[in-house]
C-alpha cells in the first residue's frame, strides 16, 4: 500500500492499516509497534491494542541480483576477450590459409637396385604414390592395374607425365630383387621402394596410411592397409589423396585436372 494513501484512511483505521502494512513489507527484523488511540470518556491517552511483534522486510533481497550481475558481467568479460583472440582462418594480417593436417615428410629408402633415395631425389616430377605389399592378394594387383592403366592414358591423350611410385608395408618379406621382379609384371616405370621396418613406418605415419599385420595358419600373413594413393606435386608436397572407390577414367581425369590446374 502506498505511504500516501495511508495518511488519508480516518483516525481509527489506521492502527489496523499500518499492521497490513508493516506486514506486507516481508520478514527481515524484529521491531515492536504499538497504537494509541483517544478515550473518548476521558481525556488522556491510553493503550488498548497490545504490543504487537512484526517483521520488516530488510534490503537483503539486493545481494542475490548483485551476485547475479556481478557472474554474468564476468561471463560477458571472458566471452569478449574469446572473440579478441580468436581469429577466423584465412583472416588477419599474419595469417596463412590452413587446408588441413601436413601429410607427407621427408623419408630414407631403398630401391630396387638396393641404391638409398630421399625424398630430394624426385623433386621436380609429378609422383603418384601407393602403399601396399606385393602378396597383397587381390586388392594390391587391382591397384597397381589401376594405376598403370590411367598414368598411360593420362600420357597418350593429355601429354601428361606423372611417376608411379611403390612403398612396400612388409619390407620383411618385400625385399629389392623381390619387389623389382614383382613391379616388372606390370609396369617397369614404377619405382619401387623398401627399407628397414623403422623407415618404413615412420614414413606410414607421416603419410597417415593405417596398415597392421593379421596372422594367418603358419608363419604366413597377410597386412591390412587402407590402400591410398597420393599425388604430390614437384616440391614433394601431397595435393591430392585417392581411394579405391576410382576407376581409372576417373583417376586419370582427377590427375589431369590438378596438372592442369597447377600449371595455370
Amino acid at each position: 500500500m502506498p505511504f500516501s494513501r495511508y495518511l488519508f484512511f480516518p483516525t481509527k483505521q489506521r492502527p489496523g492499516q499500518c499492521l497490513n502494512l508493516l506486514q506486507r513489507l516481508g520478514p527481515s527484523k524484529r521491531v515492536q509497534s504499538s497504537c494509541f488511540s483517544k478515550s473518548t470518556s476521558q481525556n488522556h491517552w491510553k493503550r488498548p491494542v497490545p504490543q504487537v511483534e512484526v517483521e520488516l522486510w530488510a534490503p537483503r533481497f539486493f545481494v542475490i541480483p548483485a551476485a547475479v550481475l556481478g557472474f554474468v558481467g564476468l561471463a560477458a568479460f571472458v566471452h569478449y576477450n574469446d572473440e579478441r583472440r580468436a581469429v577466423p582462418k584465412g583472416q588477419g594480417s599474419d595469417s596463412v590459409n590452413v587446408k588441413g593436417p601436413i601429410i607427407g615428410g621427408p623419408f630414407t629408402l631403398v630401391n630396387t637396385e638396393n641404391k638409398v633415395v630421399t625424398e630430394k631425389d624426385f623433386l621436380g616430377n609429378w609422383v603418384l604414390l601407393y602403399f601396399g605389399y606385393t602378396f597383397s592378394p587381390d586388392v594390391g594387383p587391382e591397384q597397381l592395374k589401376l594405376i598403370t592403366k590411367a598414368l598411360n592414358t593420362l600420357e597418350s591423350k593429355e601429354n601428361l607425365k606423372v611417376l608411379p611410385m611403390f612403398v612396400t608395408l612388409d619390407p620383411q618379406r618385400d625385399n629389392p630383387s623381390h619387389l623389382c621382379a614383382y613391379l616388372e609384371e606390370f609396369e617397369s616405370r614404377i619405382v619401387g621402394l623398401t627399407g628397414p621396418v623403422g623407415a618404413i613406418r615412420q614414413m606410414a605415419q607421416e603419410y597417415r596410411v593405417y596398415f597392421r599385420k593379421v596372422e594367418e595358419e603358419g608363419d604366413d600373413y597377410l597386412v591390412e592397409t587402407s590402400h591410398n594413393m597420393y599425388l604430390i606435386n614437384p616440391n614433394m608436397e601431397v595435393v591430392k589423396c585417392f581411394g579405391v572407390e576410382y576407376n581409372a577414367e576417373e583417376l586419370s581425369e582427377a590427375i589431369g585436372k590438378e596438372l592442369k590446374r597447377t600449371s595455370s
